[in-house]
């Protein structure tokens, strides 16, 4: 049953989420409890709390938050389900004259009259669309290929400083075609001390390489420490083919994947959004797409999207005496998109840079500088997100006030 589809009678229910066990509300269409429950958090307890919320004709289902078992089993057995922010909750007690003390059973049941108040003003949560959880599947299968593209690379350059050190740094990197053509067609120090300025020459030429001369090249290779040499040297270059074989089989999955990628971002109706970002790129942009994901509902305010992420700061307090902590508790994989995101765009945004260079002059390190940036960033985001408006430079009324009060300097 739909938001649209709910009838005046209608029972409602709200679920105080918790680590270990859930606090179960319904209330009627008067706003009065009918049944009060707490199931434990296992796959019969869930089932339990689905099963009662039936029975009761149950038309929507309030939650603190936007993803889990409980709101996997919510969604899949048919229910509305609005995430209303544990900062609006915590709001909303004084609305029964709570003195805003945390108690599971009373949160459950302002989460079920919330709704019924205010499901006019709620987005029923609604899974990812299929071109979403692709997308978010092609964007993490890139990522585990670059984790091991980083190894073998790592690998490779440690066999090399042993076995061939003068293949190890002759090119900037090892994972560009003109360093693994190098190590496929001189594996060996036997090899290389064979080559004369003419061969190299040649060689470089064929291969379209024209950053240093040969006589540079050649120099830096002769210079460079020897390595194993005779029949010692020709068996370890059977290891170099090894890892050259799998990093160059990783560099070119990586390669596809990321094609792919580009034509379902392509498609994608978020695209734009995402797109519009300074320095967004295309992966980059759909990783931040993946991620966050198309289900508005999820996220009902700007401090919802920045708090699943884990970009501000954990908060205990008790009497005088308050502790502010890193948020270990949060989205792994939306944390990386977001500060990798953030930590680049204040290369090219004024207002970016300056946020992170307010940050630093506090004395914070450069991680917690990228968070309080990325925190700024999720709420022009998600403003976006919500109104399906790239972002635009000229509209952004922090950005154009930090531009128009910054003085300009005659050259």
């Amino acid at each position: 049953m739909s938001v649209t589809d709910t009838v005046a009678g209608s029972r409602l229910a709200g679920i105080d989420w918790a680590k270990d066990n859930h606090a179960v509300c319904v209330i009627d269409e008067a706003g009065e409890p009918v049944e009060r429950l707490v199931v434990p958090h296992t796959k019969t307890g869930i089932g339990r709390a689905v099963a009662v919320l039936r029975r009761h004709g149950v038309a929507g289902v309030g939650i603190e938050r936007p993803d889990g078992p409980l709101v996997a089993g919510l969604l899949a057995a048919g229910l509305d389900v609005f995430v209303i922010a544990p900062s609006q909750v915590k709001a909303l007690r004084r609305r029964y004259g709570s003195a805003g003390h945390k108690d599971d059973r009373f949160d459950a049941y302002v989460l079920a009259d919330t709704v019924r108040t205010d499901r006019r003003r709620l987005t029923p949560l609604r899974p990812d669309t299929p071109a979403t959880t692709t997308l978010r599947a092609l964007i993490r299968a890139r990522a585990d290929l670059v984790v091991h593209r980083v190894a073998v690379t790592n690998q490779l350059r440690a066999h090399l400083d042993t076995v061939l050190p003068a293949a190890a740094g002759v090119f900037s990197e090892l994972t560009l075609p003109i360093s693994r053509a190098f190590l496929a067609a001189f594996p060996t120090q036997d090899a290389i001390d064979a080559l004369t300025s003419d061969t190299l020459a040649s060689w470089l030429s064929a291969h379209h390489y024209r950053a240093r001369p040969a006589a540079v090249i050649l120099d830096r290779l002769r210079t460079a420490p020897t390595g194993v040499t005779g029949p010692a040297g020709t068996a370890l270059a059977g290891v170099t083919r090894a890892y050259l074989t799998t990093l160059t089989s990783l560099i070119e999955q990586t390669d596809t994947l990321e094609d792919q990628i580009a034509a379902a971002l392509a498609t994608h109706p978020d695209a734009p959004i995402f797109t519009s970002l300074p320095r967004s790129g295309t992966v980059r942009a759909a990783r931040l797409l993946a991620e966050i994901g198309d289900a508005r509902g999820r996220f009902p305010t700007p401090a919802a999207l920045a708090g699943l992420a884990g970009v501000t700061p954990s908060t205990r307090q008790s009497g005088q005496t308050r502790i502010v902590a890193f948020r270990w508790a949060a989205d792994k994989q939306l944390r990386a998109a977001i500060c990798d995101f953030a930590a680049d765009s204040r290369r090219t945004n004024p207002w970016a840079a300056d946020l992170y260079t307010q940050a630093r002059a506090r004395g914070h390190r450069h991680p917690h500088a990228v968070r309080i940036l990325a925190r700024a960033w999720l709420t022009v985001i998600w403003k976006c997100w919500t109104t399906n408006t790239p972002y635009q430079p000229d509209r952004h009324n922090a950005l154009q006030n930090l531009l128009n009060h910054t003085p300009t300097h005659a050259p």
